[in-house]
């Protein structure tokens, strides 16, 4: 059994929980997450906590700890957000944020558009800083991830997408044959 779902989930006075069979419904500042509960799991709500628990006796464990952290998530992303930030570099790569499209210039010989999906915000600042936030961290993780894939940061001189703080290894190019 997961160490994390054996302690209940604290239910601050910002939230609002409601169970309406497997569909938990939860409520904050910044927004409505609805989460659809693993059939093998049961999710009890007893005053300010909520509970985590195995259907039944028979039935395994092995889905407790990830409704747990998916479960953590929803009520951290509607009372704070998530944010990825993502940096371009490269000469001459930038991005701007066009209505509901990401519109990047990557050295190739077409622009690149995004449609941003619905319930995520995209900022960008300084033409090659780009920031990605919702408070679902799956959805803001898979967009973050799928503008990275685009233009990946080659081993060579490091240009590409890559995470803000991520270090890339460069490797050595090519060097000046011995007689």
């Amino acid at each position: 059994m997961s160490k994390l779902a054996k302690k209940p989930l604290i239910i601050s006075s910002k939230h609002k929980v409601t169970q309406t069979g497997s569909l938990l419904t939860i409520q904050g500042a910044k927004g409505t997450l609805k989460r659809e509960v693993n059939s093998q799991v049961q999710v009890e709500i007893k005053g300010q906590e909520l509970f985590v628990l195995p259907k039944d006796e028979s039935s395994e464990r092995k889905f407790l700890g990830t409704e747990f952290a998916l479960i953590r998530n929803a009520l951290m992303g509607v009372d704070k957000g998530f944010e990825k930030k993502l940096q371009l570099v490269g000469v001459g790569f930038k991005a701007q944020v066009a209505g509901k499209s990401l519109d990047l210039a990557l050295g190739f010989s077409h622009p690149v558009k995004i449609e941003i999906p619905e319930g995520i915000s995209v900022a960008v600042e300084k033409q090659t800083l780009i920031t990605i936030s919702g408070i679902d961290k799956q959805k803001v993780g898979h967009f973050a991830a799928t503008i990275r894939e685009i233009k990946k940061p080659e081993p060579y001189k490091g240009k590409g997408i890559r995470y803000e703080g991520e270090y890339i290894k460069l490797k050595a190019g090519k060097s000046a044959s011995k007689k």
